[in-house]
């Protein structure tokens, strides 16, 4: 069964655990506690107030990732996923209806007994949603073309990941049982075959690959299959054919035109906004060390050009040697490790922004000295710069945290390939809900 098809049945049952939650609701406010008859006009009068709230728990949902595969590995942690966003939703539900304009019902007690039996209703058929994603049922077999390295990963991690909806059934090793191939992907019922090795293009396996049509097979590369999964791009396996191949960006010129109008627009209403409190913060950077309340940097921006970066200042000037930031800092001031959990130490980057040296999204700007070197070392770095860099990004969303080494480097290039591939207002509308999410949660650093 496809990816989206799973997702969509995942969105349904949310819908019909929240339609069902508010019936029940209803049925014993009105009914058990009110002693009436139907329920019916109750439907009617609350079903509108209390669309918004389904769209706030879709929403936390969502930008949860209650609806991605990958996050379905751990029955524990999707669960404590599933209690957090019911609680979060239910807390944005109460702002919901409290800043209507106009509300012609009286929905405290109503709110309250919803939000208890929807936290019952979505521990229930999460976890069943978690257990159908575990079964036979829900799997496509798989056929792996070749045996190298990254055969293996995939085939560990397919294993340690039973959500995604993959069960290897064939790994085809030599060329020397191609007369085999066609019986074993009919007898193994496979429906997806990744190609690992072309075993140097051989003509006698395109040709028994091509025969295979006729078995409704689909068929992918390693690179497409391994994004299709992670939502990233193999750097380690990809050559210069790939960029010719994926990145088209000369059709990228409208959305780019889009994006820049949405980026002036946004910055001049955050600056706006954000302007009557720049002096709290900057008491609140001055109060936690010595120093200036705005931090400057050379960063590298589109096409390797050099911009001065915006921050409130973080950390302490004193016995500074303007290192690479560690987990744990101790250079971070008090004040100035709220500001960054808030990320409050950004704003002076809607700055950047306006003058078009940055967008709200895109890769994390890096120090012109450290990109330097990570361009000698880290294969195909400079195509991160045909984009401008953002306030938050696909990698800075990713639940990661990438520092500047180059095994952390190569993570975070993967996923910056992946969004200036994919870049798109929806891909950027589903950052910024994320990133908010982020911030709420305060786990920024």
């Amino acid at each position: 069964m496809k990816h989206q098809i799973k997702k969509f049945i995942f969105l349904l049952g949310d819908l019909f655990v929240l339609h069902a939650a508010l019936a029940l609701t209803l049925f014993v406010r009105y009914r058990l506690i009110g002693g009436v008859g139907g329920v019916a006009p109750y439907w009617q009068a609350h079903w509108g107030y209390f669309a918004g709230v389904f769209v706030i728990f879709i929403l936390s949902f969502y930008i949860n990732d209650l609806y991605s595969l990958r996050r379905m590995a751990s029955a524990r942690l999707f669960a404590k996923q599933t209690i957090n966003s019911v609680i979060a939703a239910s807390l944005l539900a109460v702002i919901y209806f409290y800043i209507y304009p106009r509300v012609d019902i009286a929905p405290k007690t109503n709110l309250a007994i919803f939000a208890v039996i929807a936290f019952i209703g979505f521990l229930i058929w999460r976890r069943l949603a978690f257990w159908m994603t575990q079964t036979d049922t829900w799997q496509n077999n798989l056929g792996i073309i070749g045996y190298n390295e990254e055969a293996a990963a995939l085939i560990a991690d397919l294993q340690s990941r039973p959500s995604l909806g993959y069960q290897t059934a064939l790994v085809f090793r030599s060329l020397e049982d191609l007369h085999q191939l066609e019986t074993q992907i009919r007898e193994k019922n496979i429906r997806t075959l990744v190609l690992v090795d072309d075993f140097e293009s051989n003509p006698e396996l395109r040709q028994a690959l091509f025969a295979l049509l006729r078995h409704q097979v689909t068929y992918f590369s390693y690179e497409d299959f391994y994004e299709m999964l992670n939502q990233k791009v193999p750097v380690a396996s990809i050559n210069q054919n790939w960029f010719l191949e994926n990145l088209r960006e000369g059709e990228k010129k409208y959305f780019d035109s889009i994006k820049r109008l949405s980026d002036l627009a946004l910055a001049f209403f955050g600056l706006i906004i954000s302007l009557p409190f720049w002096p709290l913060i900057a008491v609140l950077v001055k109060l936690g060390s010595r120093g200036p309340v705005f931090f400057t940097q050379n960063r590298v921006g589109k096409n390797g050009l050099i911009f001065k970066l915006y921050k409130f200042r973080s950390m302490r000037v004193a016995n500074n040697d303007f290192a690479m930031t560690t987990e744990n800092d101790a250079r971070i001031s008090a004040s100035g490790r709220f500001l960054r959990t808030s990320r409050l130490d950004e704003i002076p980057q809607l700055l950047n922004i306006i003058k078009g040296e940055m967008s709200f999204i895109g890769p994390r700007p890096e120090r012109p000295e450290l990109s330097t070197e990570l361009e000698e070392k880290v294969p195909f770095y400079t195509t991160r710069l045909l984009i401008k860099p953002g306030l938050t990004g696909w990698d800075q969303i990713s639940g990661e945290y990438h520092s500047p080494s180059i095994e952390d480097t190569l993570k975070k290039l993967q996923n910056d390939l992946y969004y200036i591939k994919h870049r798109s207002l929806y891909l950027d509308f589903s950052i910024i809900l994320k990133t908010v999410a982020t911030v709420l949660g305060r786990r920024g650093r």
